[in-house]
């Protein structure tokens, strides 16, 4: 049950309760410095909390991927509740003030990615299974 669970929800709540303040106050929280290191050639390698969000997305995505790489039942259910996160990202994208912001887009652009290579592998999958004598 839990294997067709699209993980890209994670973002997605994630990136919500971002907006509702969990993470910090003011206008844009993803603009917070998180990480601040100083390198060995002098310059700092700083990173923001939009910066993780985009990270915590892209390994979801390999996660994804993965998963998508197996051939069972859940797996059509998997494409098709990542088709629906998808669309959930594109209507909040289009709908909320707060979505119209570079992190949230990248995000949806990571699960459009998860759609496209789910069905790709999945397409993949399927013409081996295609047997002609």
């Amino acid at each position: 049950m839990f294997g067709a669970v699209p993980l890209l929800i994670v973002p997605f709540v994630l990136y919500n309760l971002g907006l509702l303040g969990i993470f910090g106050g003011g206008d844009d929280p993803w603009v917070t410095e998180i990480l601040s290191i100083g390198m060995m050639s002098g310059g700092v390698f700083t990173m923001t909390l939009g910066d993780l969000m985009v990270l915590i997305g892209l390994l979801f995505l390999f996660l994804e991927i993965v998963k998508s790489a197996r051939a069972s039942k859940a797996s059509i259910m998997d494409h098709l509740l990542s088709t629906l996160v998808f669309i959930a990202f594109l209507v909040e994208f289009l709908l909320v003030k707060g979505a119209a912001h570079s992190v949230f887009f990248i995000l949806m652009i990571i699960t459009l990615v998860d759609v496209l290579a789910g069905f790709a592998v999945a397409m993949r999958a399927a013409s081996r299974d295609i047997n002609l004598n």
